[in-house]
């Protein structure tokens, strides 16, 4: 299927675009500047469609993010330290900041004549993001088959939906994913900062991977700490 995959730079979705490329089905990138603290990942993003040879479009949503008042992305409010955790990275929460997203990458699926929308949400966000669940993406899924009903057909593609972050490296590096060349990091620092939840998880994920993390972290060692804190909370 020609697929559309919708990249913000990260190491997810850098990975699956790669994925979607080695199948030879990739025909563009979109992204999204929704006014997010940590917009260096476009860049990140820009660099993956230069390197695949793909389309990229940029969304400017600057305005609509403006509106998704409250959460530590989008507005000034200390991004948590931590491994993910319910009652601290809720604060990194943007209001149906995916569905609005997936809206517009069908619209662009559908003028396109593109016959799927690749997103890279994983079983780890399940519990911080309400539209990286399952039910919201097989929901979401069907709403689209009815917008488009008549006019294109368009499936939600989430190869990652049921699976870790882990496995996202493994897959990644089977397809020779550039990890040092995706960004994570939701502090939007020189470095990634190693501190919080998504820099948590990315080490953790190499780590689980058995895969060497070429990424550099301000404090390379807090993972561990984290990670069992976590586990013994």
């Amino acid at each position: 299927m020609k697929t559309l995959v919708i990249c913000s730079g990260g190491l997810d979705s850098v990975s699956l675009a790669h994925m979607v490329a080695d199948q030879q089905n990739l025909t563009r990138l979109v992204s999204f500047d929704y006014g997010q603290r940590h917009r260096k990942e476009l860049d990140f993003a820009a660099r993956c469609a230069t390197r695949l040879g793909m389309p990229h479009h940029v969304i400017d949503m600057r305005t609509i993010g403006a509106a998704l008042t409250g959460s530590a992305l989008t507005d000034d409010i200390d991004v948590p330290d931590g491994h993910y955790a319910e009652d601290t990275m809720k604060i990194t929460v943007v209001p149906n900041r995916n569905a609005i997203m997936l809206t517009i990458a069908f619209g662009i699926a559908a003028a396109n004549g593109d016959e799927a929308v690749a997103t890279a949400v994983h079983g780890g966000d399940h519990f911080i993001y309400p539209d990286c669940r399952p039910a919201f993406t097989e929901s979401f899924d069907a709403m689209q088959r009815a917008a488009l009903d008549g006019y294109a057909d368009v499936r939600l593609s989430t190869p990652f939906v049921h699976r870790s972050k882990a496995d996202i490296v493994t897959e990644g590096a089977r397809v020779n994913t550039p990890f040092a060349d995706t960004w994570s990091c939701y502090k939007g620092g020189e470095h990634h900062c190693g501190r919080c939840g998504t820099c948590v998880e990315r080490r953790e994920a190499f780590d689980l991977a058995g895969i060497e993390d070429p990424t550099t972290y301000e404090d390379p060692d807090f993972w561990q700490a984290a990670v069992k804190a976590a586990e013994g909370s």
